[in-house]
Protein backbone atom coordinates (compact mmCIF):
# COMPACT_ATOMS: atom_id res chain seq x y z
CA UNK A 1 0.00 0.00 0.00
CA UNK A 2 2.76 2.20 0.24
CA UNK A 3 3.72 2.82 -3.01
CA UNK A 4 0.04 2.33 -4.45
CA UNK A 5 0.53 -1.24 -5.39
CA UNK A 6 2.53 -0.47 -8.30
CA UNK A 7 5.64 -2.05 -8.42
CA UNK A 8 9.38 -0.26 -8.18
CA UNK A 9 11.98 -1.09 -10.68
CA UNK A 10 14.19 -3.34 -8.50
CA UNK A 11 17.27 -2.54 -7.39
CA UNK A 12 19.52 -5.20 -9.39
CA UNK A 13 19.26 -6.68 -13.23
CA UNK A 14 16.93 -8.64 -13.69
CA UNK A 15 16.17 -9.83 -17.62
CA UNK A 16 12.24 -10.33 -17.72
CA UNK A 17 10.04 -8.02 -16.03
CA UNK A 18 5.83 -8.81 -15.77
CA UNK A 19 3.62 -5.81 -15.18
CA UNK A 20 -0.08 -5.62 -15.42
CA UNK A 21 -1.38 -2.53 -15.34
CA UNK A 22 -4.72 -1.92 -14.23
CA UNK A 23 -3.71 -4.28 -11.93
CA UNK A 24 -5.18 -7.62 -10.98
CA UNK A 25 -6.05 -8.03 -8.43
CA UNK A 26 -5.13 -4.74 -6.84
CA UNK A 27 -7.03 -2.55 -9.44
CA UNK A 28 -4.08 -0.33 -9.35
CA UNK A 29 -3.25 1.22 -12.81
CA UNK A 30 0.28 2.53 -13.05
CA UNK A 31 1.13 6.40 -14.00
CA UNK A 32 3.27 7.45 -17.47
CA UNK A 33 5.74 8.29 -14.40
CA UNK A 34 5.90 5.24 -13.43
CA UNK A 35 6.14 3.08 -16.37
CA UNK A 36 8.84 5.85 -17.33
CA UNK A 37 10.88 4.53 -14.96
CA UNK A 38 10.21 0.51 -15.75
CA UNK A 39 11.16 1.88 -19.50
CA UNK A 40 14.75 3.78 -18.51
CA UNK A 41 15.48 0.60 -16.50
CA UNK A 42 14.77 -2.55 -19.17
CA UNK A 43 16.79 -0.18 -21.68
CA UNK A 44 19.22 0.34 -19.49
CA UNK A 45 19.90 -3.19 -18.32
CA UNK A 46 18.83 -5.07 -21.65
CA UNK A 47 15.90 -6.33 -20.13
CA UNK A 48 11.97 -7.57 -21.56
CA UNK A 49 8.88 -5.68 -20.15
CA UNK A 50 5.93 -8.12 -20.64
CA UNK A 51 3.18 -5.57 -20.34
CA UNK A 52 -0.64 -7.27 -19.50
CA UNK A 53 -2.98 -4.50 -20.59
CA UNK A 54 -5.94 -6.81 -20.36
CA UNK A 55 -7.54 -4.26 -18.65
CA UNK A 56 -6.81 -1.27 -20.35
CA UNK A 57 -10.66 -0.41 -21.53
CA UNK A 58 -11.59 0.00 -17.94
CA UNK A 59 -9.01 3.03 -17.83
CA UNK A 60 -10.82 6.30 -16.98
CA UNK A 61 -7.80 9.14 -16.18
CA UNK A 62 -7.05 10.71 -19.37
CA UNK A 63 -3.22 10.97 -17.70
CA UNK A 64 -3.05 7.27 -17.18
CA UNK A 65 -1.51 5.46 -20.54
CA UNK A 66 -3.50 3.02 -22.17
CA UNK A 67 -0.40 1.16 -23.09
CA UNK A 68 3.49 0.64 -22.62
CA UNK A 69 4.33 1.79 -25.93
CA UNK A 70 3.02 5.34 -25.44
CA UNK A 71 6.69 5.23 -23.61
CA UNK A 72 9.57 6.64 -25.40
CA UNK A 73 12.08 3.75 -25.78
CA UNK A 74 9.30 0.87 -25.15
CA UNK A 75 9.37 -0.63 -28.42
CA UNK A 76 12.81 -1.26 -27.92
CA UNK A 77 12.07 -3.09 -24.85
CA UNK A 78 8.85 -4.53 -24.07
CA UNK A 79 6.10 -6.90 -25.34
CA UNK A 80 2.14 -5.80 -24.80
CA UNK A 81 -0.81 -8.18 -24.76
CA UNK A 82 -4.34 -7.58 -24.66
CA UNK A 83 -7.65 -9.20 -24.44
CA UNK A 84 -10.91 -9.44 -25.01
CA UNK A 85 -11.78 -11.20 -22.26
CA UNK A 86 -13.38 -8.44 -20.06
CA UNK A 87 -14.11 -5.41 -22.84
CA UNK A 88 -15.69 -7.48 -24.81
CA UNK A 89 -17.31 -10.22 -22.47
CA UNK A 90 -15.25 -12.79 -24.36
CA UNK A 91 -14.25 -14.63 -21.00
CA UNK A 92 -14.12 -18.06 -21.70
CA UNK A 93 -13.77 -17.56 -25.74
CA UNK A 94 -9.78 -17.15 -24.72
CA UNK A 95 -9.75 -14.71 -27.45
CA UNK A 96 -6.33 -12.05 -27.14
CA UNK A 97 -3.36 -10.92 -29.45
CA UNK A 98 0.36 -9.94 -28.40
CA UNK A 99 2.06 -7.04 -29.98
CA UNK A 100 5.67 -7.74 -29.91
CA UNK A 101 7.90 -5.09 -32.11
CA UNK A 102 10.49 -5.99 -34.69
CA UNK A 103 12.72 -3.18 -33.24
CA UNK A 104 12.67 -5.30 -29.65
CA UNK A 105 16.12 -7.20 -29.37
CA UNK A 106 16.79 -9.62 -26.11
CA UNK A 107 20.09 -10.41 -24.82
CA UNK A 108 21.84 -14.17 -24.65
CA UNK A 109 24.89 -13.50 -23.06
CA UNK A 110 27.24 -11.12 -25.55
CA UNK A 111 24.51 -11.35 -28.16
CA UNK A 112 21.79 -9.58 -28.83
CA UNK A 113 19.11 -11.21 -31.01
CA UNK A 114 15.52 -9.62 -32.94
CA UNK A 115 12.39 -11.61 -30.97
CA UNK A 116 9.67 -10.62 -33.16
CA UNK A 117 10.90 -13.64 -36.31
CA UNK A 118 11.38 -16.09 -33.23
CA UNK A 119 7.89 -15.50 -32.04
CA UNK A 120 6.55 -15.99 -35.68
CA UNK A 121 8.34 -19.19 -36.00
CA UNK A 122 6.99 -20.25 -32.45
CA UNK A 123 3.75 -19.30 -33.07
CA UNK A 124 3.31 -20.32 -36.69
CA UNK A 125 4.71 -23.86 -35.35
CA UNK A 126 2.74 -24.52 -32.22
CA UNK A 127 -0.41 -22.62 -32.52
CA UNK A 128 -3.27 -22.41 -35.70
CA UNK A 129 -5.12 -18.88 -33.95
CA UNK A 130 -8.49 -19.44 -32.39
CA UNK A 131 -11.45 -20.78 -34.29
CA UNK A 132 -13.00 -18.19 -37.37
CA UNK A 133 -16.24 -17.74 -35.64
CA UNK A 134 -14.51 -16.32 -32.41
CA UNK A 135 -12.12 -13.85 -34.84
CA UNK A 136 -15.06 -12.75 -36.35
CA UNK A 137 -16.56 -11.95 -32.83
CA UNK A 138 -13.87 -9.97 -32.42
CA UNK A 139 -13.71 -8.17 -35.76
CA UNK A 140 -17.40 -7.29 -34.74
CA UNK A 141 -15.93 -4.77 -31.52
CA UNK A 142 -14.45 -2.39 -33.55
CA UNK A 143 -17.65 -1.93 -35.76
CA UNK A 144 -19.65 1.18 -34.53
CA UNK A 145 -22.03 -0.87 -32.83
CA UNK A 146 -19.26 -3.05 -31.13
CA UNK A 147 -17.64 -0.41 -29.60
CA UNK A 148 -20.67 1.16 -28.33
CA UNK A 149 -21.85 -1.83 -26.85
CA UNK A 150 -17.85 -2.27 -25.34
CA UNK A 151 -18.16 1.36 -24.11
CA UNK A 152 -21.67 0.67 -22.32
CA UNK A 153 -20.80 -2.79 -21.11
CA UNK A 154 -17.08 -1.40 -19.12
CA UNK A 155 -19.69 1.73 -17.83
CA UNK A 156 -22.01 -0.73 -16.42
CA UNK A 157 -19.18 -3.00 -14.69
CA UNK A 158 -17.03 0.29 -13.58
CA UNK A 159 -20.49 1.46 -11.87
CA UNK A 160 -20.56 -1.59 -10.62
CA UNK A 161 -16.95 -1.39 -8.90
CA UNK A 162 -18.05 1.97 -7.57
CA UNK A 163 -21.40 0.58 -5.63
CA UNK A 164 -19.08 -2.55 -4.03
CA UNK A 165 -16.12 0.00 -3.58
CA UNK A 166 -18.26 2.62 -1.49
CA UNK A 167 -20.33 -0.48 -0.11
CA UNK A 168 -17.00 -2.15 1.51
CA UNK A 169 -15.89 1.43 2.71
CA UNK A 170 -19.34 1.71 4.75
CA UNK A 171 -18.71 -1.65 6.16
CA UNK A 172 -15.47 0.28 7.81
CA UNK A 173 -12.94 -1.69 5.22
CA UNK A 174 -10.04 0.04 3.80
CA UNK A 175 -10.21 -0.56 0.14
CA UNK A 176 -8.37 0.19 -2.66
CA UNK A 177 -9.10 0.36 -6.84
CA UNK A 178 -12.44 -0.22 -8.41
CA UNK A 179 -11.89 3.28 -10.17
CA UNK A 180 -9.38 2.25 -13.22
CA UNK A 181 -10.03 -1.49 -13.16
CA UNK A 182 -13.03 -3.59 -12.31
CA UNK A 183 -11.49 -5.18 -9.22
CA UNK A 184 -11.79 -3.50 -5.64
CA UNK A 185 -8.95 -5.10 -3.45
CA UNK A 186 -9.98 -4.72 0.31
CA UNK A 187 -7.84 -4.91 3.29
CA UNK A 188 -8.86 -7.23 6.24
CA UNK A 189 -9.43 -6.18 9.56
CA UNK A 190 -6.33 -6.46 11.85
CA UNK A 191 -5.50 -9.94 13.21
CA UNK A 192 -8.37 -11.92 10.48
CA UNK A 193 -6.70 -14.03 7.68
CA UNK A 194 -7.77 -13.71 4.03
CA UNK A 195 -9.16 -16.89 4.46
CA UNK A 196 -10.72 -15.84 7.13
CA UNK A 197 -12.67 -13.30 6.13
CA UNK A 198 -13.65 -15.30 2.98
CA UNK A 199 -15.15 -17.80 5.53
CA UNK A 200 -16.63 -14.91 7.58
CA UNK A 201 -18.53 -13.25 4.06
CA UNK A 202 -19.08 -16.65 2.42
CA UNK A 203 -21.28 -17.77 5.49
CA UNK A 204 -22.11 -14.61 7.19
CA UNK A 205 -23.46 -13.07 3.92
CA UNK A 206 -23.14 -15.49 1.64
CA UNK A 207 -20.97 -13.81 -0.59
CA UNK A 208 -18.28 -15.11 -3.03
CA UNK A 209 -15.08 -13.28 -2.97
CA UNK A 210 -11.80 -14.07 -3.55
CA UNK A 211 -8.69 -14.89 -0.82
CA UNK A 212 -6.18 -12.75 -1.25
CA UNK A 213 -3.61 -15.35 -0.40
CA UNK A 214 -4.56 -17.12 -3.55
CA UNK A 215 -3.09 -14.37 -5.33
CA UNK A 216 0.28 -15.36 -3.44
CA UNK A 217 1.89 -14.81 -0.19
CA UNK A 218 2.32 -11.04 -0.44
CA UNK A 219 -1.84 -10.90 -0.95
CA UNK A 220 -2.03 -12.40 2.73
CA UNK A 221 -4.20 -9.75 5.12
CA UNK A 222 -6.43 -8.90 1.55
CA UNK A 223 -9.83 -10.09 -0.67
CA UNK A 224 -10.32 -8.94 -3.75
CA UNK A 225 -14.10 -8.18 -5.04
CA UNK A 226 -15.06 -8.64 -8.71
CA UNK A 227 -17.91 -6.21 -10.18
CA UNK A 228 -18.19 -8.22 -13.13
CA UNK A 229 -22.08 -9.30 -12.75
CA UNK A 230 -25.21 -7.45 -12.61
CA UNK A 231 -26.12 -4.34 -10.97
CA UNK A 232 -28.80 -5.82 -8.86
CA UNK A 233 -26.44 -8.09 -7.27
CA UNK A 234 -23.86 -5.59 -6.99
CA UNK A 235 -25.84 -3.27 -5.11
CA UNK A 236 -27.08 -6.44 -3.12
CA UNK A 237 -23.43 -7.56 -1.81
CA UNK A 238 -22.89 -3.66 -0.76
CA UNK A 239 -25.61 -4.01 1.23
CA UNK A 240 -24.97 -7.49 2.80
CA UNK A 241 -21.29 -6.40 3.23
CA UNK A 242 -22.42 -3.31 5.56
CA UNK A 243 -24.38 -6.17 7.90
CA UNK A 244 -21.09 -7.83 8.51
CA UNK A 245 -19.60 -7.41 11.97
CA UNK A 246 -15.82 -7.27 12.21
Amino acid sequence: PRNGFIPEPPRRPVDVIYLCSPNNPTGAAATREQLEAWVRYALEHKAVILFDAAYEAYITDPALPHSIFEIPGARECAIEFRSFSKNGGFTGVRCAYTVLPKSLCARAGNDSHPLHALWLRRTTTKFNGVSYITQRGAQALYSPEGKAQVRALVRHYLDNAKVLREGARKAGLKVFGGINAPYIWVRTPRGITSWQAFDKILNEANVVITPGSGFGSLGEGYFRISAFNSRANAEEVAARLQTLAW
